[in-house]
């Protein structure tokens, strides 16, 4: 099956157009979890099998990541044969992984019901196992610095589209795809909403999806929502909505430049809703939710790297108080046909003293999976060296 493409018309440019609404396309079959625990056990009184096998089934999925149905041995065969293929219908069918030299980076490249490909990156630390997700197939955000933007918008994923990415990633941590465990039962600590598309985008979808991380198995895989990151480019109305949903995800602002005039250009989300905007938004977030904010910032060479910017970024998060922000400086992760790169160390290490100087806690962030194309930006789904 050939990919999907986006069906947006470009700008004269050939760049595609900013892009809010999902195109209009065939859905996937519902799946477990799309549902919660009540609606998954109406569907299998609907299906002639007695309500309770749902939670079963739901064990199995969630839990212990079993979807065949031959290992199921506490399901009667019918159901085996008939009600778990319609509980558990494919989402997500891997076309390729690639692996770091040390094996504890791998991107799986995944193919959707609909050809459509997204992609997602499996990262090992000490401690900790962290998912890069994907929310949407494509993006419609536009930011011609990452490689995802410049591909458009396809569709929104579904919410067990997006849970999936976990739980076959739990599956692969299972069988030893990460290397030795560090300890029994290993799984994904951490997930990142930093793969494919805007999440707030999507973010009935999207949100959906972090309760099914969040609640306790057997309706969801029982994660810490303190463990899960949501960013964005700043949608604003939908971050003040997603400060009232009382789910205490980490939330990242990806801001990338602190004055107007140029966030115009490289973030195009900021010709509708503009920097103060946006921190306002973010400041807004923490003060109702207690969480520290991070500010995702992108290093470009020449181009939003300089001094007097980050004394602006600092001047602007000191603005709204003391301790309530954490910035995140990126080096720019390379992709095809772009002019832009990351900046040069010593002007770097310049922006973040001061940022620092200013009295903004700042880290470097670890740039996992560069080498191949899975680090922040670089996912664009290419089909080339498909099995």
């Amino acid at each position: 099956m050939s990919p999907v493409q986006p069906q947006v018309a470009p700008e004269p440019a050939g760049r595609p157009l900013l892009q809010f609404k999902s195109p209009r396309r065939k859905q996937p079959p519902a799946h477990l979890a799309d549902l919660d625990m009540d609606a998954r056990a109406a569907r299998a009184e609907e299906l002639g099998v007695q309500a309770y096998r749902a939670k079963q089934l739901s064990m199995h999925y969630f839990e212990r990541g079993i979807v065949e149905p031959e290992q199921m041995t506490d399901l009667p065969a019918g159901a085996r044969e008939q009600f778990v293929p319609e509980m558990l219908p494919t989402l997500l069918t891997k076309v390729h992984e690639l692996r770091t030299d040390d094996g504890r980076t791998i991107k799986f490249l995944w193919r959707l019901f609909d050809g459509a490909l997204v992609e997602s990156v499996l990262m090992r630390y000490p401690g900790r196992i962290t998912l890069c997700v994907s929310s949407q197939c494509g993006c419609g955000m536009n930011c011609p610095f990452c490689a995802t933007g410049q591909a458009g918008l396809t569709r929104n994923m579904s919410t067990a589209e997006i849970v999936d990415q976990v739980v076959q990633a739990n599956r692969v941590i299972a069988a030893g795809g990460l290397g030795p465990a560090e300890h029994d039962g290993e799984k994904v600590t951490n997930i990142v909403f930093m793969g494919m598309g805007e999440p707030l985008a999507n973010y009935k979808r999207v949100i959906t999806a972090v309760r099914r991380f969040t609640e306790e198995a057997p309706s969801g895989l029982g994660m810490s929502a303190r463990h899960v990151t949501l960013s964005t480019v700043g949608l604003v109305p939908a971050i003040r909505k997603l400060a009232a949903e009382d789910i205490p995800v980490t939330f990242a602002l990806s801001l990338h430049a602190p004055d107007d005039e140029l966030r115009d250009k490289i973030i195009p989300v900021n010709t509708r809703w503009k920097v103060d905007e946006a921190i306002d938004a973010a400041h807004e977030y923490f003060e109702i939710t207690g969480r520290r904010v991070s500010i995702e910032y992108a290093l470009i060479k020449d181009m939003n790297d300089h001094g007097w910017r980050a004394d602006l970024l600092a001047k602007k998060l000191n603005a709204r108080g003391r301790g309530w922000v954490h910035v995140n400086p990126i080096p720019l992760n390379p992709t095809p046909g772009s002019i832009w790169t990351a900046s040069d160390p010593r002007v770097e290490e310049e922006f973040i003293r001061r940022l620092r100087a200013g009295g903004i806690p700042t880290t470097l962030r670890d740039t996992r999976g560069r080498e191949i194309d899975g680090a922040c930006g670089q996912l664009a789904a290419d089909p080339r060296g498909e099995e």
